[in-house]
């Protein structure tokens, strides 16, 4: 390792070790200890432009030990991301500044995506490989390589002792990415103490296992490192992982190697010894030597020239052909192409429709009319309806095609999904059975708090499942998909609302989106009789009434599957003299996005007779019933029996919803 090389791994362990001491928090060991892998990659490998952060066919560079954010951030300062100065360095982990203790998407130029709980990180950086590979089969032509780069991820003892680890890295074994690196920090450490507490994986015999190449390297030594590297790029046909055996919090005289160097601050006395071990200066704070920035100026001059140089291979590419630059451009730019709606089928009265189906019949189109539309499901698409068998499947030999095939690994497949549109470019979808959003969960969560769009179809969504009983017949799951703040779900009530609601998934650009579609078929609702279906995108509207203009006695509320309840259970009531209006809520999150004045004319303030039928946990329709209302819902596990006898049994009939609202 030449002086200067020494001197910029330095700075990123000392600033480090001032950032988490000004802090009081944050987990110095790993940075520290991966920071002579990341200056390699970063200074001779990675392909980035800091004055572009979000140029399309940079680098990707995953920290999927997300903890160990200051080594991100240590790199964004050096390598002159304009938002990273050292006054956002100081502030680490503080409030308002770009610095968080675990990175969030967003929020940091240059982050790539939203990590931390470890593990997730691995998926994201499979799901951004594969959108490199389907881009580049999309769009690529000879001379003209528009999609050209790599993913790399750092990734923990943590990160591989999570089951999503080892979902996603036998999906990308499978697949063949060989445009995906990893780097395993082997530093043998936990927080508990040495990692032989709970593992003794053979990891290179693991991944060997899946199809990827394996490479075992001393994880300091910067000449094993670029050597490896280089082999990375080089093997064809399998993803790569470079076992890299380092020190957790190297440099430090008291702590490094040991579980201590994790997450604990050095304290003052142990921040001069490391400094004065690594021949750095005692008394300066937060300090990077003239060389090392120096250094880090001349490579920013070498990246905006790479910058420049695609964005003018791109302008002969636009020039060439003209079609393909302008679905790229859309697809960046998440523009949907004119008249979709009047494209989609319409379905009609007088036939039920299971929502999954009409969900289906509708992905047709929308895959055909967008092509970065993509996705597929956990070994379920007979079932979820969302394979379109004209669109292809990405495949090791085919990575062009639409259709992904995720195999029953729902963990993996959310976490694929969210780097998929991390990548930005694509719309992604992934589907399974709504009982199963439990397996996914995080993923979710995450691609909320991150803003990212993406799309999870989850069918059988209610103890109508029938026989297959409790265990697939989910009833706290609408509360719970609910309580993520930023996620949008929709229920809708029929085929031609499940048209709508997949509208709506497309415009919600800033947030996933939950689809909860029946297994059951529905009634098709007579429009001619009731409003149009498009009040699915303001969550919920006004579907019936029976004495339309004047203020109901009783509102009817229903999700989904129990809307044709309300319905006809209004119109009866109608029919005796009362004054019924029936709403279609099949989204909570939509309607309250709408101005006060539609809410409080879809549900007037005054009217307190209200009644709430939906097949799951009350939790949460207080707000809609008010003192004045009834619920009639699912406050117990389902049974095993014909979906029409759980009806009756859970009280989820006409005749429950006529006598519980006469009751009123």
């Amino acid at each position: 390792m030449d002086r200067v090389s020494e001197l910029a791994v330095n700075a990123i362990r000392t600033l480090t070790v001032d950032a988490v001491e000004k802090a009081r928090s944050g987990h110095p060991g790993l940075p520290m200890g991966c920071a002579d892998f990341a200056f390699v990659l970063w200074t001779k490998f990675l392909k980035i432009n800091p004055a572009d952060p979000r140029w399309p066919d940079r680098d990707r560079f995953v920290l999927s030990a997300g903890h160990g954010s200051m080594l991100l951030y240590s790199l964004f300062h050096l390598a002159g991301f304009e938002q990273m100065t050292m006054d956002q360095v100081r502030a680490f982990r503080q409030w308002g500044s770009a610095t968080p203790g675990h990175p969030e998407f967003g929020m940091t130029d240059g982050v790539e995506c939203t990590t931390g709980p470890l593990g997730q990180g691995t998926g994201n950086s499979v799901g951004m490989a594969i959108a490199q590979k389907f881009k580049a089969a999309r769009f690529n032509e000879e001379g003209f390589p528009v999609c050209d780069h790599r993913v790399y991820a750092i990734v923990s003892d943590g990160d591989l002792e999570e089951g999503v680890s080892h979902e996603v890295a036998a999906l990308a074994g499978h697949l063949g990415l060989d445009n995906l690196t990893w780097f395993f920090d082997d530093n043998r450490v936990s927080i508990e103490g040495m990692i032989d507490l709970a593992c003794s994986d053979d990891v290179g015999g693991r991944f060997a296992a899946y199809g990827w190449h394996v490479i075992r390297i001393d994880g300091h030594d910067h000449g094993q490192i670029e050597a490896a590297l280089r082999e990375a790029i080089a093997h064809k046909g399998a993803p790569t992982i470079i076992i890299g055996k380092t020190i957790i919090g190297k440099g430090s005289p008291a702590r490094q190697g040991q579980p201590k160097a994790h997450s604990d601050p050095f304290g003052p006395e142990e921040v001069a010894a490391t400094k004065r071990n690594l021949g750095c200066p005692e008394d300066r704070q937060f300090d990077v030597p003239a060389e090392v920035r120096e250094l880090f100026a001349g490579l920013r001059t070498q990246w905006a020239a790479r910058g420049a140089a695609w964005q003018k291979m791109f302008g002969a590419y636009g020039a060439k052909y003209p079609e393909k630059a302008a679905v790229w451009r859309d697809a960046l730019e998440k523009r949907l192409p004119a008249g979709l709606e009047g494209r989609l089928p319409s379905f009609a009265p007088g036939k039920a429709v299971a929502t999954r189906s009409a969900g289906g019949e509708v992905l047709k189109v929308l895959m055909s009319e967008i092509p970065w539309l993509v996705g597929g499901s956990a070994d379920l698409a007979p079932s979820t309806k969302t394979y379109v068998k004209a669109c292809g499947s990405f495949q090791k030999g085919s990575p062009g095609g639409q259709n992904l095939h995720f195999g029953i690994r729902e963990h993996g497949m959310g976490a694929i999904i969210a780097g998929l549109a991390y990548h930005g470019g694509l719309i992604p979808f992934g589907s399974t059975f709504f009982v199963f959003t439990d397996y996914m969960r995080p993923p979710i969560r995450l691609a909320a708090l991150s803003h990212i769009q993406a799309i999870f179809v989850m069918t059988h969504d209610s103890i109508f499942v029938g026989e297959d009983g409790p265990t697939h017949q989910p009833v706290e799951t609408l509360a719970t998909v609910r309580a993520i703040p930023n996620a949008s779900m929709i229920r809708p009530a029929d085929a031609n609302e499940a048209a709508q609601a997949w509208l709506a998934a497309l415009d919600n650009r800033t947030r996933p989106t939950v689809l909860v579609l029946s297994r059951q078929d529905l009634p098709v609702i007579d429009r001619s009789e009731c409003a149009p279906a498009s009040g699915v995108r303001r969550g919920a509207y006004v579907l019936w009434e029976s004495a339309a203009g004047s203020v109901p006695e009783i509102i009817l509320i229903g999700t989904g599957s129990e809307v044709h309840l309300c319905l006809e259970a209004g119109r009866q009531l109608g029919a005796r003299g009362r004054k019924v209006r029936v709403v279609s809520m099949p989204s909570w999150d939509l309607f309250e996005a709408q101005p006060q004045a539609y809410r409080d004319g879809v549900l007037p303030p005054a009217v307190h007779r209200r009644v709430v039928v939906e097949a799951g946990v009350r939790m949460g329709w207080e707000r809609y019933i008010g003192d004045g209302g009834r619920a009639i819902t699912v406050d117990r596990f389902g049974a095993s029996a014909p979906y029409q006898v759980l009806a009756k049994e859970y009280g989820l009939t006409v005749e429950s919803v006529m006598d519980v609202a006469g009751s009123l």
